[in-house]
Order: structure tokens, then C-alpha cells, then sequence
């Protein structure tokens, strides 16, 4: 098929065309890819004339939605980029309590409209990051500890297949698939659908944050860890450690503020902070307020771990980041965010996503501006990512960045991953989508 003979509903973009340097940035500013082509697909039928056409060209296929990987797996050099984002409409059925989300959708969008109705369902905790990839390979968020993980509110997917088919998973029909959609990530298809099942959650959060010096934060976070062990569903503990040591502890509330505020005296356990804020806002805001934290001008690179447990020695580790002193000027930002709750509550065969067990996610994660500072930035994040690594018990696939194979056994549990492998051989053996944590069928 000769590429001046693409029919599409959207916009297919070239070198040197109006849009193109538009549409191949991505968050991660270190990545700076030209595609052979771009397809701003409007319809399901542009996917498939997308994947269709990359095939008989022989060109990779990169799919973009939010544009949030690390790695910047939506931009391949000289391939095909699907870029979804035209594809971003939903709708809410308040009655029956779902949303329809098409696959270019921003989880801010999402958040917006099921909030209309004082619904939500768990997306991550910044907005403008892609429905879909959140969703594919599991999705962690506020609400995960009260209904379970993205992925585990999902009815039904519509999914173009490497073959070029459109398909729909659901609990019946294609139930293999559906399995493997859920945490399985981009492997399978292009998801250009997602029903989500919406709960009742109100409008409102209560966020409480209290300040350690480096000093006194190992005696207040073995306190945290040890309230988290009870903390209700609706509060998910968090820490943050940053500049000059200085920790953050506290959570997150998602729901009635005035329940949240009647908690907080079990954080007076923590000791006295250096200072402490406790904040009402709209779930959409709680949304939101990463935002600015995480804009698109900057060079990125992230780590992470999946812990089952968070031992003293751990808490150190934390803290100094890789470090002996726990200071520097390039260290990355690191934070601990609780699972269990909701996510425990799904039973580990159910879905590909595995480790449901975890305690706490670590991240890690930094940023800047300069290229001459790339090997010092990303040594400071793999070294604070290593000082966590005796305690880790695997990794969250979508956080994972240049790990490789080794990186994907790290996410998918032996029993699970060979199922996965097996699911690849029958939706893609030829490998169509591999820019992704690429789970590689049998034969390839």
C-alpha cells in the first residue's frame, strides 16, 4: 500500500509537515525520535489502516496516548506512530454507573466527566496522563485501595489486533485476552475502548502532609509504617523524600473530609513535624495538582519497586537514596505509596497484573534540563534505586524503564508471564507490537 493512497478520517503527518514536531513530543524531553509517518487516528478505522499499513511497509509501530513512557516507546524512529489523542471522547452513564472512554482519552477528561455526577473510578494522579496506558498495564491511584486497580474496573475493551481485526474482551467473549489486558500492558492490541465500571465517591479529598528534617524522619516513618498496617481504605499513606532530605509524611483521603480530619490524631504519633498541612480539595483538583510537577520541557528518567514489606534497614535505604549522607545536589525524588485494600481484595488468578501482595510502591524518579547532565542524573537514580533492591519483590510494568527482559521477569510472576507468552502467540506471534514491556512470543 503506497502511503499517498492512506484514506483517514484524521491527519497523516510527515517530516517537515505543519504538526509533526507537535505530535512526536513527548513527555520525557530526552526523546527526540522522527517517525516515518505519523497517523493522527480520528476513528477506529484509521487504526487499522494504520497497523495494516505499517505491516506491509515493514515499519515499527509505536502507539500514543498521554506519551508519559519513559522511554518514549510511542516515537519510533523511522516507523509508524499511532497517535490516538484525536480519539478522545467519552461518555458517562450516570444510571448505570459506567463511563465509555475512548483510547486517546487524558485521565483529567475522565475524571471530569464521571465527577459531573459525583462518580469516579481509580485513574492515576496526574491528568494528563493516557486512559490507556495507565489501564494496560494495571493502573494505581487513589481511589485502588477502596475499588481495586484501573484495571480491575474495566467491562469490556475494543481492541485492534495485530492482524487488523477489531475485536471486544470482555468476561466472555475473548476471555483470554481480557485476562491478559489487564496488567498484560500494550502487547496484545490497540485499545480503542474502555468501559469502566464508576462508583459513588463524592467530589471531595482531604490531603495531610507533615515535614521531617532528614534527622528525625527514620523514628517518624517507622510510626507511619507501623499506623499504615491499620490505616482505613480510603487513606493511602504516602512519603516523599527530596532536597536536602527532607521527608514528607502523610495520605491521601479520598472521600468525606470531615471522616479524613477525624483520623488525623493517629498522626500525632508521628512526633512534632517542622511544619503540616492539611488541605481540602476536589477530587479533580487532587487530580491535577501534579500537574505542573510533571510538564513536558524536561529530561527524565525513573525507577522502581514493588516492596512487601518495609523493614527498618529499608526505611534507611529510603532516606539516603543511594547515598551516605542522604544529600546531593543531583539525587532524585523518591516516594513510598500503600497498596493493599481493594487491590488484595481481587484474587491473584483473576488478571495479568501480578504482585497484588505489594505493601508499598517505590519510586524514584528525577528530572532536568541540561543533556550534559544525563549519565550523572541517571547514575543517581539507579544507584538510590539499588540501595532498594534487597528489599524489592518486583516492579510495577509501567514503571519500569530500561531494564529489558530482565525487567518484564521482574513484573509478571513465572506463572503468569509464560501465560502472557502463550496469550502473544496467538494475538501477536510476529511481534507487531513490541515497542512496550515487551513480552516476546514463543517463536521470536
Amino acid at each position: 500500500m503506497m502511503t499517498s493512497r492512506i484514506r483517514l478520517d484524521g491527519q497523516l503527518l510527515r517530516p517537515g509537515d505543519e504538526g509533526y514536531d507537535q505530535a512526536r513530543t513527548v513527555w520525557n524531553a530526552a526523546v527526540d525520535r522522527r517517525p516515518r509517518m505519523i497517523v493522527r487516528a480520528a476513528t477506529v478505522a484509521d487504526v487499522v489502516t494504520a497497523v495494516r499499513t505499517a505491516r506491509e511497509l515493514d515499519l515499527e509501530i509505536g502507539v500514543r496516548c498521554g506519551g508519559h513512557s519513559g522511554m518514549g516507546h510511542a516515537v519510533p524512529d523511522d516507523g509508524l506512530m499511532i497517535d490516538l489523542t484525536p480519539m478522545g471522547g467519552m461518555r458517562v452513564d450516570p444510571a448505570r454507573r459506567t463511563a465509555w472512554v475512548q483510547g486517546g482519552a487524558l485521565l483529567g477528561a475522565l475524571d471530569r466527566a464521571s465527577q459531573a455526577h459525583g462518580l469516579a473510578t481509580t485513574a492515576g494522579n496526574v491528568s494528563h496522563t493516557g486512559v490507556g496506558g495507565l489501564t494496560l498495564g494495571g493502573g494505581m491511584g487513589w481511589l485502588a485501595r477502596q475499588y481495586g486497580l484501573s484495571c480491575d474496573n474495566v467491562i469490556s475493551y475494543e481492541v485492534v489486533t495485530a492482524a487488523g481485526d477489531v475485536v471486544r474482551a470482555t468476561r466472555t467473549e475473548h476471555p483470554d485476552l481480557f485476562w491478559g489486558l489487564r496488567g498484560g500492558g500494550g502487547n496484545f492490541g490497540i485499545v480503542t475502548g474502555f468501559e469502566f465500571r464508576l462508583h459513588h465517591t463524592g467530589t471531595r479529598t482531604l490531603v495531610a502532609e507533615y515535614d521531617f528534617p532528614l534527622e528525625r524522619a527514620a523514628a517518624a516513618m517507622r510510626v507511619w509504617r507501623d499506623l499504615n498496617d491499620a490505616a482505613p481504605r480510603r487513606a493511602t499513606f504516602t512519603a516523599s523524600v527530596g532536597r536536602g532530605g527532607l521527608t514528607t509524611l502523610g495520605f491521601v483521603w479520598a472521600g468525606d473530609p470531615a471522616a479524613g480530619r477525624a483520623y488525623l490524631p493517629a498522626l500525632d504519633a508521628l512526633g512534632r513535624p517542622d511544619a503540616a498541612r492539611v488541605n481540602e480539595m476536589s477530587y479533580v483538583d487532587l487530580q491535577t495538582r501534579e500537574d505542573s510537577v510533571q510538564g513536558h520541557a524536561y529530561r527524565r528518567y525513573s525507577k522502581g519497586h514493588y516492596l512487601r514489606a518495609l523493614p527498618d534497614t529499608a526505611i534507611e535505604a529510603f532516606l539516603l537514596r543511594g547515598t551516605e549522607s542522604g544529600e546531593g545536589d543531583f539525587l532524585p525524588g523518591a516516594g513510598l505509596q500503600a497498596y493493599g485494600g481493594g487491590i488484595d481484595d481481587v484474587p491473584d488468578e483473576d488478571a495479568a497484573f501480578g504482585h497484588r501482595g505489594t505493601l508499598f510502591e517505590w519510586g524514584g524518579s528525577i528530572r532536568w534540563t541540561d543533556a550534559a547532565e544525563d549519565d550523572t542524573r541517571i547514575a543517581a537514580a539507579r544507584n538510590s534505586a539499588a540501595a532498594l533492591a534487597p528489599y524489592a519483590s518486583g516492579v510495577y510494568v509501567n514503571a519500569l524503564a530500561d531494564e529489558g527482559a530482565a525487567g518484564v521477569r521482574r513484573a509478571y510472576p513465572a506463572a503468569k508471564l509464560a501465560k502472557l507468552t502463550a496469550l502473544k502467540d496467538v494475538y501477536d506471534p510476529d511481534n507487531v507490537f513490541h515497542l512496550n514491556a515487551n513480552i516476546r512470543p514463543t517463536q521470536r
